[in-house]
């Protein structure tokens, strides 16, 4: 059996999918399930969280497990697997395992060494255990991964290349100042009341807002996390529960709105928020134009020039602010699809209308040559990023916000379109994506990386080794069998022997057969450790003719051990 693990982040693929993707708990344990279930997994645990949904699983087959697991994402995400299967990664043995320590550090955070993923794989670890669906593999891997994500944060400064994605999102709300001075006096709304939203809380606490709301569909959990706030002897924030239905009314009192729930709908949509901007200023909340840059702008469809004729395109879906022919029109468009729509442009069937100093065929070359290499990377990736809005142009600043919202879930919770509403700043996961991009990253990442590598050897190493106990404890088992067998042998032909005499013969005989068996047994398990190593077993089955079923038989007892041992 070999760990393979198959998934899609934020790194592979672009939120809108992710949020489509995203597993709800039900929805988890049910894959799960449905993973141990298949022929090619023994074992399987289910990491979700806001930006990442892997499945890991010990496997049999590796081609026929990636396709299972593949197949099983697809089927209870509910995206496509032809959609789906451009954005999955595929790491297998020593790489899956190298992987999943990265996770556990932070590396492979969409902010570089947050810790709050360490809980997350706990939470993993914990239903998989529930579930039956963790053996000693999938228990060894998440153990030791938690254990290295701990080291990491305790030998290196990896807490100083990042912070959680809370306070990272507190961050871009503040716009680059200071957290502690933007968050001062300010009331604060917190829809939800799971991990991330309680983080969420008590960073704000923390940070010095004057109140906190807790808002939860479940009112007794959003009554218990406003009184641990309450009650906190090291911050001084005046916090209390409500329900769900009293959001809106809270939403007009609020500064500050951080939601994060498990909801598959919006909790928040453009119109209650403008309700509450309106409610704020006694302005109705007016929809603000980004300007893009460059700005093409096709001819309106039905007016002379017009000429979206035999586009492959569904024009009427562009947004505004793109050329028709540019990167938001093709966004999320197959390879085949791209190539269609390179050769509509390249007829130079369209009449663009340019602004600047450029010609309208200048326009028309340069876009044709955008769409070429759209199609290139299309034919590496088998689809374009989706783009949701336009690149502002230099110098475009929005109006002053008067409510910030914070939105941590996925799917998302906040309606996109509250991007496009004055005096309000929405950060998203997208949008923390796209400032992670350019966060710096500390010397101490390096350090990390190499404890990673150190850990992964180890690992691998300690699994090659456990991997040959049962044949070496077999092949010892068969040895003692032959000792008790001939020691009986000779009880029968020489019945005069004393007990002193029977047992200094039992003795010789078991410190020969021990001496025999020391140098190979030591020497297999050291050469079992290496990579390549897995071989030996085999080779020891085979010289010494042992029972393969004996073999499984102390496999089971062994894992039984295991569990037995693991505390709960």
């Amino acid at each position: 059996m070999s760990l393979l693990v198959v998934g899609l982040s934020h790194r592979s693929a672009p939120v809108s999918v992710l949020e489509r993707a995203a597993l709800s708990a039900d929805a988890q344990v049910k894959l799960a399930q449905d993973t141990v279930a298949a022929e090619p997994a023994t074992e399987a645990a289910v990491l979700a969280t806001c930006n990442r949904i892997e499945l890991y699983a010990d496997v049999d087959k590796f081609h026929a497990g990636v396709a299972e697991l593949s197949t099983l994402l697809a089927q209870h995400s509910g995206v496509g697997l032809d959609e789906l299967t451009p954005y999955l990664y595929v790491h297998y043995e020593d790489r899956a395992v190298h992987h999943l320590f990265s996770v556990a550090c932070g590396l492979d955070s969409m902010v570089v060494g947050e810790g709050q993923i360490l809980a997350q794989l706990k939470d993993s670890l914990a239903r998989a255990q529930e579930l039956h669906s963790a053996g000693r593999l999938m228990n060894d891997l998440f153990q030791q991964g938690l254990r290295v994500g701990k080291r990491a944060h305790s030998e290196t400064g990896i807490d100083r290349a990042g912070q959680s994605l809370v306070t990272f999102g507190l961050e871009q709300l503040a716009a680059g100042g200071d957290v502690q001075e933007w968050a001062r006096g300010r009331k604060a709304l917190v829809i939800g009341a799971g991990s991330m939203s309680s983080l969420a809380a008590a960073t704000l606490a923390r940070a010095g807002v004057a109140e906190i709301v807790v808002a939860n569909r479940t009112f007794d959990r959003a009554e218990r996390l406003a009184q641990i706030i309450a009650e906190n002897d090291e911050t001084d924030v005046a916090a209390r529960a409500v329900p769900m239905d009293a959001v809106p009314g809270e939403l007009t009192r609020a500064d500050v709105v951080v939601s994060c729930t498990g909801a598959t709908g919006l909790v928040l949509t453009a119109e209650a928020v403008a309700a509450a901007v309106e409610g704020r200023t006694g302005e109705p909340a007016a929809e603000i134009d980004v300007p893009s840059a460059p700005k093409h702008l096709p001819a309106a469809a039905g007016t002379a020039g017009g000429t979206d004729e035999n586009c492959p395109l569904d024009l009427t879906a562009a947004q505004s602010g793109f050329s028709v022919m540019g990167e938001a029109a093709v966004a999320g468009m197959a390879a085949a699809e791209l190539e269609q729509h390179a050769a509509w442009v390249d007829n130079g069937t369209v009449d663009i209308r340019e602004a600047g100093r450029r010609t309208p065929e200048a326009g028309a070359e340069a876009e044709a040559e955008l769409i070429g290499a759209l199609a290139a990377a299309a034919a590496r990736v088998g689809r374009i990023p989706e783009r949701r809005r336009p690149e502002p142009v230099a110098g475009f600043v929005r109006p002053a916000p008067a409510l910030f919202l914070l939105d941590l879930a996925m799917p998302r919770d906040i309606d996109a379109a509250v991007h496009r509403l004055a005096g309000v700043r929405l950060v998203d996961i997208e949008s923390l994506a796209e400032a992670s991009a350019d966060a710096p990253m500390a010397a101490d990442v390096d350090e990390v990386r190499r404890i990673v590598s150190d850990e992964v050897a180890a690992f691998g190493a300690a699994q090659r080794a456990a991997h040959i106990t049962p044949t070496v404890v077999a092949l010892r088992t068969m040895a003692a069998d032959v000792v008790a067998g001939e020691i009986a042998r000779l009880d029968g032909r020489l019945p005069d022997l004393d007990e002193r005499q029977r047992g200094e013969i039992r003795q010789a005989v078991h410190r020969v057969v021990d001496k025999l068996l020391h140098a190979p047994t030591v020497r297999v398990k050291q050469l079992a450790a290496e990579p390549g190593g897995a071989g030996y077993a085999d080779a020891l089955r085979t010289l010494f003719d042992l029972d393969p079923e004996t073999v499984a038989a102390v496999s089971r007892a062994v894992d039984s051990t295991d569990k037995k041992d693991r505390p709960a």
